[in-house]
């Protein structure tokens, strides 16, 4: 059974920052392309960041130069560093692998201003 498990989330001040990581299990994903979503109270669910099998990767505006999204084939893990944190960036945060066909459960975090 493949499990996408988020951690790392929580509750910081503005300027703030956090590591999510999401550990995969079930399967490897080393071949595949692994991104993390956000979705805020009352938004759509975004993109935030993708990483693919050759570590390219690629963010959306709002968050490049502050995030950095990496992966540990070794350890089926795909990690999100999280800088300089705003209020903006409050929502639950998502896992995704394969072309989104896997997600895992989300891990809230929370940016105080």
């Amino acid at each position: 059974q493949v499990q996408l498990v988020e951690s790392g989330g929580g509750l910081v001040q503005a300027g703030g920052s956090l590591r999510l990581s999401c550990a995969a299990s079930g399967r490897s994903f080393s071949g595949d392309d692994m991104a993390w979503f956000r979705q805020a109270p009352g938004k759509e669910r975004e993109v935030v960041a993708t990483i693919n099998w050759l570590r390219a990767t690629q963010y959306a505006d709002s968050v490049k130069g502050r995030f950095t999204i990496s992966r540990d084939i070794g350890k089926n893990t795909v990690y999100l560093q999280m800088n300089s944190l705003k209020p903006e960036d409050t929502a639950n945060y998502y896992c995704a692998a394969s072309r989104n066909r896997y997600w895992g459960q989300g891990t809230e975090v929370t940016v105080s201003s």
